[in-house]
């Protein structure tokens, strides 16, 4: 299970960090690829970056590439994304979700991922 926090109503240029908390007995939260997805009204969900399960790589959209750092604390069970200089086009629901597969590549698309957490709503005004 997924419990995304961190949103908010911000003005542009601000920031927010939004954390991703995993829970389950038999979940090792270490062993999977994740990512932050997002949905604006009315759009289809949307890749926003992604983190390997180990030596963590990460990957980001065009979009964010530069202003979005995406981390994770494994002792934790915790996955983050640190969003700098937003911008009113970054306004969406934010997830995060879980790579399918223990010890998998960290992918792109939305379908390939599961588990997704309840979302947190990110408000950029201009």
């Amino acid at each position: 299970q997924l419990q995304a926090s961190g949103g908010g109503l911000v003005q542009a240029g601000g920031s927010l960090r939004l954390s991703c908390v995993a829970s389950g007995r038999t979940f090792t939260f270490s062993s999977y690829a994740m990512g932050w997805f997002r949905q604006a009204p009315g759009k289809e969900r949307e890749f926003v970056a992604t983190i390997s399960w180990s030596a963590p790589n990460t990957y980001y959209a065009d979009s964010v590439a530069g202003r979005f750092t995406i981390s994770r604390d494994n002792a934790k069970n915790t996955l983050y994304l640190q969003m700098n200089n937003l911008k009113p086009e970054d306004t969406a629901v934010y997830y995060c979700a879980v790579k399918k597969g223990k010890f998998t590549i960290a992918t792109m698309r939305p379908n390939e991922y599961d588990n997704w957490g309840q979302g947190t709503q990110v408000t950029v005004s201009s």
